[in-house]
């Protein structure tokens, strides 16, 4: 039976910033995966654009930073969001793929780098006819097959591998869409009202509905009781990329929440020219007089089920007995009868 593993990607630059990101490969230590250098100038990340229908051809560096030779299998793969942090990570080998993975042939699928060397390696990316328009993120790979053992009789074994990333945009209509759903507070209480910290977690669903990438900002606010503004601020931890058709839960915590309070919070996410809100209501209720009200509402409902039987068994008609039939008396016997 083969032995279980997790793959481990590193890829380049997980969050894209507004600044120019400096030229670097991918690297885990041991190999590198980038883009060979353009005539203009060293790429960061494979940036290309087609027309469904289209060829495209490029190459990708493969570099060997131990002593040794290390043999990789490479392959292209689609990108996605993680539902942990929304990062940018690429499908596994085995994993069935619908865009570039789907699309790119590196020439060789596996090579061998010796040591301290560089193997640069083509590869043929055809977008179909029937390509869907916009985004289509992605990477071409280099895996170490090898399976690192884990320690312990359930460790899993390890395997490695590093990506460069591929920025594919297919020509047509672009669609820019996101939304906010499944929005969730919980509480988390003091025992005794004003003896200690009262925090909620708000957790919520971001959606990328449209068809190109997304860098969403996320705003919140919070009203309590008679439209009382509580909380109102921008949010961080926001994924920088959200793929498309992409969705990434999210929690917020948020510090100081109120002890005794009704109101609601909205969550406003918006990008580019696409703009959205999602909200939900709560009621904030300290422990002891939660219980408190629960044990006055059941003495009260015992209280209110006591009264009904009471006035039920007064104006019920109270019926009476039949009466019993004269018992016939006995005619008394004469002295002489006795005798």
């Amino acid at each position: 039976m083969r032995k279980p593993y997790v793959l481990l990607l590193s890829l380049i630059g997980l969050f894209l910033g507004l600044t120019a990101v400096p030229a670097r490969a991918a690297d885990n230590g041991s190999w590198s995966v980038y883009p060979v250098a353009s005539k203009v100038a060293a790429r960061p990340y494979f940036y290309l654009s087609a027309d469904p229908g289209q060829t495209l051809t490029d190459k990708v560096a493969v570099a060997n930073k131990t002593g040794k030779p290390l043999t990789f299998r490479l392959y292209a793969a689609d990108a996605y969001n993680t539902a942990r942090d929304g990062g940018f990570a690429v499908r596994t080998l085995k994993e069935r793929m619908r865009g570039v993975g789907a699309w790119a042939r590196p020439a060789r699928s596996r090579v061998t780098v010796p040591g301290h060397r560089t193997v640069t390696v083509p590869f043929t990316l055809r977008v179909p006819q029937g390509a869907e328009p916009g985004d289509h993120p992605g990477a071409i790979v280099a895996l170490d097959e090898r399976v690192d053992p884990g320690s312990g009789k359930l460790a899993l074994g390890v395997q490695r591998a590093v990506g460069a990333r591929v920025y594919l945009r297919v020509g047509g209509p672009t669609l820019t869409g996101i939304s906010v759903e499944q929005v969730h507070l919980s509480q988390h209480q003091p025992l005794v009202p004003g003896f200690g910290d009262s925090t909620a977690t708000i957790g919520y669903t971001l959606r990328n509905t449209g068809n190109v990438t997304l860098d969403p900002k996320v705003e919140l606010k919070a009203r309590g009781l008679f439209g009382r503004t509580l909380l109102d601020r921008d949010l961080k931890g926001i994924p920088s990329e959200l793929l498309p058709g992409q969705s990434v839960r999210l929690t917020e915590t948020w510090h100081g929440a109120p002890q005794l309070d009704w109101g609601d919070i909205t969550l406003t996410a918006s990008a580019q020219d696409t703009r959205q809100s999602a909200s939900a209501s709560f009621f904030a209720l300290p422990w002891l007089l939660a219980g408190l009200v629960f044990v006055a509402g059941v003495v009260t409902g015992v209280l209110l089920v006591r009264a009904r039987r009471g006035r039920a068994r007064r104006s019920a008609p109270v019926r009476r007995s039949p009466r019993a039939a004269p018992t016939p008396s006995r005619p008394r016997s004469s002295p002489s009868a006795r005798r």
